[in-house]
């Protein structure tokens, strides 16, 4: 998956080298996709050859090989499982309507830690995936909701929604600033965020401590 910026700056080398047969200059880089400074056009450049979009070609100046662009990426057999919690989709896949979500970071499925918002990075999934209403994406960390099938590096997709039912798995906020994925319990004045591993410890809260900022939906996982 490609963040916008990254996609932008391939599309950007594409059409250049067509008009031109050579690569653009650093500077025109960062004209071209509106950055501030040159440093981030060498973020855009290393993230998009980790990929295996492009390749730096050695002792050559202003020399970047277009391997493949995004379309030719996602021609790949398209599998999804389904559960009764989740859809799994195995990435890399394809499908005619995409859309994107905001990718907001990393979060526990341990002890928990502090959501991360990062507006520039969005995640491509298949429209079908997901209903009505807003959704956004986070990256697991750690491993106490394996029992329900979600394992330290999934992606996760949410709805929006500050209400929760017995049962539904959630990111709840706790205390303001830390974030984790448990699944949900309302119990007599307080709440329940519960794991699902036997290593973890169900955690209690007073009702005004736990806000519900989405519900799971969706998840998908790469296979390393």
């Amino acid at each position: 998956m490609l963040t916008i910026k990254q996609r932008e700056l391939l599309n950007f080398l594409r059409d250049y080298e067509h008009k031109h047969q050579a690569s653009p200059s650093f500077d025109e880089m960062r004209q071209a996709i509106g950055l501030a400074s040159k440093s981030g056009i060498h973020r855009l450049i290393s993230g998009l050859e980790e990929r295996g979009f492009i390749r730096r070609l050695a002792n050559r100046a202003r020399a970047i090989e277009i391997i493949r662009n995004e379309n030719t990426a996602l021609e790949t057999n398209q599998k999804i499982d389904t559960n009764t919690d989740t859809n799994i989709i195995h990435a890399p896949f394809q499908t005619s309507h995409q859309i994107e979500l905001p990718m907001l970071g990393r979060i526990a499925a341990g002890t928990p830690i502090e959501a991360i918002s990062d507006p520039s990075s969005f995640l491509s999934i298949p429209a079908s995936m997901i209903e009505s209403g807003e959704h956004y994406a986070l990256e697991i960390v750690g491993d106490s909701m394996i029992d329900a099938g979600i394992h330290d590096g999934d992606t996760v997709i949410l709805r929006k929604t500050e209400q929760a039912l017995n049962g539904d798995i959630v990111v709840a906020l706790v205390d303001g600033h830390e974030a984790t994925l448990k699944k949900f319990k309302r119990e007599s004045g307080r709440v329940a965020l519960e794991a699902a591993n036997p290593q973890y410890e169900t955690r209690y809260f007073t009702n005004n401590q736990v806000r519900i900022q989405g519900k799971l939906c969706g998840l998908i996982r790469k296979y390393r």
